[in-house]
């Protein structure tokens, strides 16, 4: 798998209880998730040029181990399924100083079309690439 992102837990990234907010657990799975993309070819650019976007229809998130402020976060990725629309995949969560897991979500993306609001196939490229990058042995969604 990966590394799609690196970061730290921040004070104000935690809640009541001093753990990590959910609402960051998906942040920064958000931010490796535009990460992997770029790694297969779907950047930005390629996003806005062709009027094309990526929508998440479906995401699992199983919270394991608590991260507190100060704690520094490694997430690997990896793509468990790339169809000629959709993308499936996953991010692992880890603890950076333990390695602990700390958090798993699985994501179902779909390729669209911005102005006609309807899913498109993924240019082959595209498709190839993430289907290189395919984990055959990790998959926390099954």
């Amino acid at each position: 798998m990966d590394i799609t992102y690196r970061g730290t837990v921040y004070p104000w990234h935690c809640d009541h209880m001093g753990h990590m907010n959910v609402m960051w657990y998906v942040g920064k799975f958000d931010e490796a998730t535009w990460q992997l993309f770029s790694a297969i070819g779907i950047t930005p650019a390629y996003l806005r040029t062709g009027n094309r976007g990526m929508v998440a229809v479906e995401q699992k998130i199983t919270y394991r181990r608590e991260l507190r402020a100060g704690d520094v976060v490694v997430i690997r990725s990896a793509v468990l399924e790339a169809k000629a629309k959709t993308i499936r995949f996953c991010h692992r969560m880890e603890n950076a100083a333990t390695g602990e897991v700390c958090a798993t979500t699985v994501i179902t993306g779909v390729h669209i079309d911005t102005e006609a609001r309807r899913a498109v196939a993924l240019p082959e490229e595209h498709r190839a690439a993430a289907q290189r990058m395919t984990a055959a042995d990790f998959d926390p969604g099954r």
